[in-house]
């Protein structure tokens, strides 16, 4: 929480944080459908949960998409 404190007081509107330890595979798979909701005109909020629904379906394990959340401007 420390570090996602202090891009946000240092002007970064949005952080994504895991709560654990997440492995790489599931999280890159979050991340570039993430980023693809976003290309789409999604919220940040919005295209995070889409992201974790989606890669819910290849990594069924919750230990692989449910950790992330997002901290600060959800739009």
């Amino acid at each position: 929480m420390g570090l996602s404190r202090s891009l946000i007081t240092a002007g970064v509107p949005s952080v994504i944080v895991s709560l654990w330890a997440v492995p790489d595979a599931p999280t890159a798979d979050l991340m570039t459908e993430f980023y693809r909701q976003l290309q789409q005109g999604q919220s940040p909020a919005q295209a995070l949960r889409q992201a974790m629904l989606t890669i819910q379906q290849k990594h069924p394990n919750p230990r692989d998409w449910a950790g992330f959340t997002l901290l600060g401007a959800a739009e």
